[in-house]
């Protein structure tokens, strides 16, 4: 290690360790402020941080792929930002984060707190959508009340000095991991930023001025050197990573034949708590149905949306659909499917390795379809040996798996055993399903849903949705090891810092308005905005972020406007 490494870690540390004092000394309004400062420096550098962002991916100033990073990037710093200032404001009144939830039982004993919509502004935004954060068995209404606030309950009680070590795919999840350090953990923090990212730090450094001034934050760029002497600092209490479980073993157990020594031992190298999302392999279950021509072209750009917004580079990207070989519309679907792959605007493999895990997954199947640079894997089997379900590509390729069954229920059944014994990683699962088919299951489809061991679930959504919820948990199913990391341990977002939460569930409607409307299911949301078929995607986030800046009833209609011509 060099001695300016050793130097730049050193003083960054220093400083936290003075910082830390100061937080412990900050009361609720002020921590409070320090959120509406950092929500006003993310609205007065917006257009930087996407500007910035567009260069790094390559992307034109005209390209309507900017919407991602709108959505992804300012906005969802924005909302994170506002929702953690509300819970502080009701624990400084003496009530609870989530006093004034609707709270309902959920299967297994559990309780389900509806985080989305929040709001008249939320309704009408995204009209028809609706998120619950689910507790852990045997957790009551009283008791998620009681526990809601985790490290602000106790302010002066602070955790020490956490490190977030940034990713390189989403621009906003390392800031978001920095909030969640500290205020859920009440930990003083330094992030340091995955290289790509190097370019926003000015940004960064612009919107957490007034926590790095007091010392609460540290910004630090640089390689693997400087990562790996902020991780095994002394005076470093915990780490929280987002990446791939191959960085997350090398971190915890080291690398080459030691690794596999203390990981078999399961004796970790570092012995400090490590929290983490990690991506996986993720599945869209598409269950068996009588659907419109319309239904089938539109679901199959919401299934390409899945795979193909950023590139595939999203830890929740959708990999692999599970559908029903007895059902008589596949090859419609797969042909619909195939399309809207096709049709999806082409960009630059910006992320580095793409590439080669492309040309992996193609030696792997030689039958793969090369549809433009995206890949379309048909034929797969569920089993352990099946290299799509066990390698996430991180890269524009989707696989089709098909299971036998053509009664809804018999199906759904064999898919969540599927999706849970034979796939790797349980961050998120998608399944797409005809309302008249939902009714028809009945709890059965509740069962379905119950069953399934992944930390979001998304019910005629992307589970991307829950990314962008500031209410809502993030992150993989509880209950992996660091010998068996899967999606990582523990969870971000989570704006109404509710203690141990098991997942999130989310849902929309299955068709967009208007026939939505014609077919009986109330909701006014179009084609959505994410979709990376969406012809003004990047008007309708971009404006959707200005509203973020300052919710209002005046920037709606533009809004709308835009929205509905997508």
């Amino acid at each position: 290690m060099t001695s300016t490494v050793t130097a730049t870690v050193g003083a960054a540390v220093s400083a936290l360790r003075r910082g830390e004092v100061e937080w412990a000394r900050t009361a609720l309004p002020a921590r409070r402020r320090l959120l509406d400062q950092i929500h006003v420096n993310t609205a007065r550098h917006a257009q930087e941080w996407v500007e910035t962002a567009a260069r790094i991916k390559k992307l034109t100033s005209d390209s309507p792929l900017l919407g991602e990073e709108w959505v992804s990037g300012p906005y969802s710093l924005l909302t994170g930002a506002a929702a953690l200032a509300e819970s502080l404001l009701a624990l400084e009144e003496g009530r609870s984060p989530v006093d004034g939830y609707p709270m309902r039982p959920a299967p297994g004993g559990r309780t389900a707190v509806e985080v989305f919509p929040h709001g008249v502004f939320d309704a009408l935004l995204l009209n028809g959508f609706r998120a619950e954060v689910w507790s852990r068995p045997g957790v009551d209404a009283e008791t998620v009340r009681a526990r809601a606030g985790l490290g602000q309950r106790t302010p002066t009680s602070t955790g020490g000095i956490g490190v977030v070590l940034g990713a390189g795919n989403i621009f906003s999840i390392a800031p978001l991991d920095v909030l969640y350090q500290l205020y859920a953990d009440n930990r003083v923090v330094a992030l340091k930023l995955n290289p790509i990212t190097d370019p926003l730090l000015p940004v960064l450094e612009k919107i957490f001025a007034p926590a790095i001034e007091r010392g609460f934050v540290r910004l630090i760029t640089g390689g693997p050197e400087v990562g790996a002497a902020l991780v095994h600092h002394p005076d470093v209490d915990a780490v929280h990573m987002t990446g791939s479980a191959a960085t997350h073993d090398a971190i915890v157990f080291g690398t080459g034949a030691e690794a596999e020594r203390n990981k078999a031992a399961g004796t970790p190298r570092l012995t400090k708590p490590i929290t983490s999302e990690l991506g996986g392999v993720s599945p869209t279950i598409v269950v068996p149905g009588r659907w419109s021509n319309a239904d089938l072209r539109f679901q199959a750009e919401h299934l390409a949306t899945q795979r193909l917004h950023n590139n595939g580079y999203n830890c929740i990207a959708a990999q692999v659909a599970v559908i029903s070989a007895d059902w008589p519309q596949k090859e419609r679907f797969l042909a619909e499917l195939r399309a809207a792959i096709g049709r999806a605007p082409q960009r630059p493999d910006y992320y580095p390795g793409s590439s080669d895990r492309v040309e992996a997954a193609r030696q792997s199947y030689p039958q793969a379809q090369v549809i433009g640079a995206r890949t379309l894997i048909e034929g797969l089997t569920p089993n352990r040996r099946e290299p799509a379900l066990h390698t996430e590509y991180f890269a524009p390729v989707l696989g089709v798996i098909e299971l036998p069954g053509i009664d809804p229920a018999e199906f759904l059944a064999r898919a969540v055993q599927v999706c849970n014994d034979e796939f790797e990683g349980t961050l998120g699962v998608n399944i797409i399903a005809h309302p008249a088919t939902i009714k028809q299951l009945g709890d059965r489809f509740d069962t379905a849903v119950t069953e399934l061991r992944y930390g979001t679930i998304a019910v005629n959504a992307w589970t991307g949705l829950g990314y962008l919820t500031a209410r809502a948990s993030w992150g993989a199913f509880p209950g992996h090891s660091l010998t068996d990391i899967q999606s990582g341990i523990g969870v971000v977002h989570n704006a109404l810092l509710i203690a141990e939460p098991e997942r999130t569930v989310l849902r929309g409607p299955f068709r967009p308005s208007p026939r939505s409307l014609l077919h009986g299911e109330f909701s006014l949301s179009p084609k959505p905005p994410w979709f990376v078929t969406n012809r003004t995607g990047a008007t309708t986030l971009r404006r959707l972020t200005n509203f973020a800046k300052k919710p209002g009833v005046a920037p709606l209609a533009p809004i709308f406007a835009s929205a509905l011509r997508g």
